[in-house]
């Protein structure tokens, strides 16, 4: 058995995902993964999901890709679905970039 096994956590990985782009919208997708102790598959899949459900967009740059937060929308589920996204990231993020 896992050592995580029978463990929750607060946070989902799709979260995590949105703050590390949301920290560096360059960021590498195995940074991602670092970041988050996930796979880059896991990573990849994450990062598809979010841009399919309209959170965020990429664009290749280069030989980089570039993603593109759209802080608009509200969360998914019903019980949070009045809470602006750019509130969660507010909260997660606002000690990276002091005001």
């Amino acid at each position: 058995m896992s050592e995580q096994a029978g463990q929750w956590h607060f946070l989902t990985n799709h979260a995590r995902v949105l703050f590390a782009i949301a920290r560096d919208p360059a960021t590498r997708l195995r940074d991602i993964a670092a970041a988050c102790r996930i796979t880059e598959r896991t990573a990849q899949s994450i990062v598809t999901d979010l841009e399919h459900a309209g959170y965020m967009r990429r664009e290749r740059v280069g030989r980089r890709t570039r993603y593109t937060l759209c802080l608009d929308g509200t969360l998914r589920h019903p019980a949070e679905a009045h809470v602006p996204v750019q509130e969660l990231l507010d909260v997660f993020t606002s000690h990276d970039n002091p005001h």
